[in-house]
C-alpha cells in the first residue's frame, strides 16, 4: 500500500489523488452575476446538502492550484451574496463541461455553453431553464480554508426558494431518481451517471472553444443534434480547414446528403468522440 502525509507530494498531485478517491460527487451548477449584472455559470464538485431546516448547501471554489488565482464564481457570491444552485443531468453533461472552460471576466458562459437563462424569482442571477432542479440561494457566509494554490473557500448558501420539473416527479410529486437521472464527478475526466455507472467526457480545451454560440445557425437550430452534441462541438478552438472538408466531402460522398442526413451523421461521428469528423460533414 502506498502511504504518505500530505507534504510529501505536490499539492497537484495530492489533489489528483483526492479527487479520485472521494468520488462521484454530486455537482453545484453556479449560477452568479457580477457588479454590472454580468451573469457567470460554472460547475464545481466540491458540494453537498447540509442542513434541511434551515436548508443548506454548501459549495466550494477552490483556489486555482497552478497559479493561486480565484475563481469568478468566488467573487461574485463575495460581492452580491446571492446564487443559483442548479442540479446537473445527463441530459446538459456536456453542456456542463463546456462551461468550466475558464473564459475571460464578462463573457457569457451560458451563452457559450447554448444554455437559456431563466429569470430566478427572488434573487437576480439566473437560473438554468434545461436543469431539472434549480435552487434560489442568499449567502450566508464564506469560510476562507487558506491561502495558497488549493484552498478551498466554503459558500455557505440558504435556499430561498426551489423549482423542480414536474418531468422528475412521479405521481406522489416526490423526485423520482431514475427520470432526475443525475450526473457527479469523479478523478481526472471521468463522471458517474447515476442509473449506469461510470463515462468519460472529453475536458473542455486548455485554450478557448468556440462554444454553442459560434456555432451556424443551422446547426444550433438541427432537430437531430441534441445538446450533448452542441456541447462537443463548440469545444473546439477552430473549425476544420476547407480542403480537409473537401477531401472528406468527396472520400465519403456527402454530397447528396440532406441537411438532416449530414446532421444524422455527424451525431453517429460525436458518439464515437469523433468532434473533427462530425465538423467536416456538417460544414460539407
Amino acid at each position: 500500500m502506498l502511504s504518505f502525509t500530505p507534504q510529501e507530494f505536490p499539492t497537484a498531485k495530492l489533489h489528483g489523488y483526492l479527487l479520485s478517491a472521494v468520488a462521484p460527487r454530486p455537482i453545484a451548477f453556479a449560477s452568479t452575476i457580477d457588479a454590472n449584472g454580468k451573469p457567470n455559470l460554472s460547475p464545481f464538485s466540491f458540494f453537498n446538502v447540509f442542513s434541511a431546516n434551515p436548508p443548506i448547501l454548501i459549495f466550494s471554489p477552490a483556489r486555482r492550484v497552478r497559479d493561486n488565482t480565484t475563481k469568478h464564481t468566488l467573487h461574485n457570491a463575495e460581492l452580491t451574496k446571492e446564487v443559483v444552485i442548479n442540479v446537473v443531468n445527463y441530459d446538459i453533461v456536456q453542456q456542463m463541461s463546456l462551461s468550466s472552460t475558464e473564459y475571460a471576466e464578462g463573457v457569457n458562459e451560458f451563452d457559450k455553453a447554448g444554455l437559456t437563462m431563466l429569470k430566478s424569482d427572488i434573487v437576480k442571477p439566473f437560473r438554468v431553464a434545461e436543469s431539472p432542479v434549480q435552487m434560489e440561494c442568499k449567502v450566508n457566509d464564506i469560510v476562507k480554508l487558506g491561502t495558497e494554490g488549493g484552498a478551498g473557500n466554503l459558500i455557505i448558501c440558504e435556499v430561498v426558494k426551489m423549482h423542480v420539473s414536474e418531468s422528475v416527479l412521479d405521481e406522489n410529486k416526490a423526485i423520482n431518481q431514475n427520470k432526475l437521472d443525475l450526473v457527479s464527478r469523479a478523478g481526472g475526466s471521468f463522471y458517474s451517471r447515476a442509473k449506469s455507472g461510470f463515462f468519460e467526457i472529453p475536458k473542455p480545451l486548455s485554450t478557448l472553444g468556440i462554444g454553442v454560440d459560434a456555432l451556424p445557425k443551422s446547426v444550433r437550430e438541427s432537430v437531430v443534434l441534441t445538446g450533448n452534441d452542441l456541447g462537443l462541438l463548440g469545444n473546439v478552438e477552430n473549425f476544420p480547414d476547407e480542403k480537409s472538408i473537401l477531401a472528406f466531402k468527396n472520400q465519403h460522398n456527402l454530397s447528396s446528403l440532406s441537411t438532416e442526413q449530414k446532421h444524422q451523421k455527424a451525431k453517429d461521428l460525436l458518439s464515437f468522440n469523433d468532434i473533427e469528423g462530425a465538423w467536416k460533414v456538417l460544414l460539407s
